[in-house]
């Protein structure tokens, strides 16, 4: 049996658990936000205004790119396009359009805060907002698990027969323990470069998305988009953080100083 309902009905009203479950994630996310601006010393008010454009492009863009990615489906079943409770919200296609966006309104609204600074305080939220979505979302959809198990943890989903691996679950744990690696790092690393915790998260983030769908979700033994795209994130990131420490130590030998002054998180 599933954990809780994936719809139930208050009079005539269908309410469907995962929008529930995205419409917190969401709320929180944009708390936390804040309170990571407010903490820096940064303008953070505007995140409870722009903040809701900034989800509802992530939303649109999420849902392009998974419509993209299935052309074939949804150009025989275009009423399908707009059934997100089924699924088929991009994890990528959100980052593509919402990363963007949110950059857009930050330097709008703090201009003096760099875009790398700006992009080290989103990482830890964009980090837990992903693994709360995952728990409180997809977890709780049609089709929502990953390949058939007999497993003791296998978990039975809406519009799948059998059990199944509870391929949301892991994302959700996965997610947590890159938040809190990223949010040690930026503790104890004091000295750290701008755009250290972006890039150390992204390239986390990235071979995750690789082992899930190679894993639990994709056709075993063949390659797909989001494989590919989470190898590519994980190579870019590690190699950005890489460019960043080679720079910064060139830069204390150029200057003769030991390190770049402490701040806060």
């Amino acid at each position: 049996m599933k954990p809780v309902p994936i719809v139930f009905h208050i009079g005539p009203l269908q309410i469907h658990t995962y929008g529930i479950g995205l419409a917190i994630t969401f709320i929180f996310s944009i708390w936390y936000m804040a309170r990571r601006f407010r903490q820096a010393g940064q303008p953070w008010e505007w995140l409870y205004r722009d903040g809701i454009w900034i989800v509802v492009i992530s939303l649109v863009g999420a849902r392009a790119v998974h419509v993209i990615a299935n052309i074939h489906y949804y150009a025989a079943n275009p009423g399908q396009i707009p059934i997100v409770w089924h699924g088929g919200l991009a994890s990528f296609g959100g980052l593509l359009f919402g990363v963007p966006a949110g950059i857009y309104y930050a330097r709008k609204r703090c201009p003096d805060l760099g875009l790398s600074r700006a992009l080290d305080l989103a990482a830890p939220v964009l980090l837990a907002g992903w693994g709360v979505g995952r728990l409180l979302g997809p977890q709780f959809m049609i089709r929502g698990g990953g390949r058939p198990t007999t497993a003791w943890y296998g978990l039975e989903y809406a519009g799948q027969v059998g059990k199944r691996i509870p391929v949301p679950i892991f994302q959700a744990i996965e997610c947590f323990v890159i938040f809190a690696l990223v949010l040690w790092i930026e503790r104890r690393w004091r000295e750290r470069p701008d755009g250290m915790l972006i890039a150390l998260g992204a390239g986390f983030w990235g071979i995750a998305r690789f082992v899930d769908e190679w894993f639990w979700l994709g056709v075993p033994g063949h390659w797909d988009a989001v494989e590919g795209a989470g190898l590519a994130l994980a190579a870019a990131g590690f190699a950005a953080a890489g460019v960043l420490v080679a720079r910064a130590r060139r830069r204390r030998v150029s200057s003769g100083t030991p390190a770049t002054p402490a701040r806060a998180p």
